[in-house]
């Protein structure tokens, strides 16, 4: 890649990530919008429940399925 690229993708990539900057902002707003009625927080133990041993479970259901299948088509040949 010559000079002129590698200027050329430096310079959309912070222009890139500069962009995605300034629009996220409004998420990290700390005032309520009308109407938002946010519900109870969640626990520690709910929270690790469905956002790490729900995906956790998950993978190994379908990684169990995958295997099963796998060996019933080896079975065949």
């Amino acid at each position: 890649m010559d000079k002129k690229n590698a200027l050329r993708a430096g310079a959309v990539t912070a222009g890139t990530t500069l962009m995605m900057l300034l629009m996220t902002s409004p998420a990290l707003a700390l005032t309520r919008d009308d109407g938002d009625d946010p519900g109870p927080g969640l626990s520690v133990a709910e929270t690790l429940g469905l956002y790490v041993a729900a995906p956790i479970v998950l993978f190994l259901v379908i990684a169990g399925l995958v295997m099963v299948g796998d060996k019933t088509r080896k079975n065949q040949a």
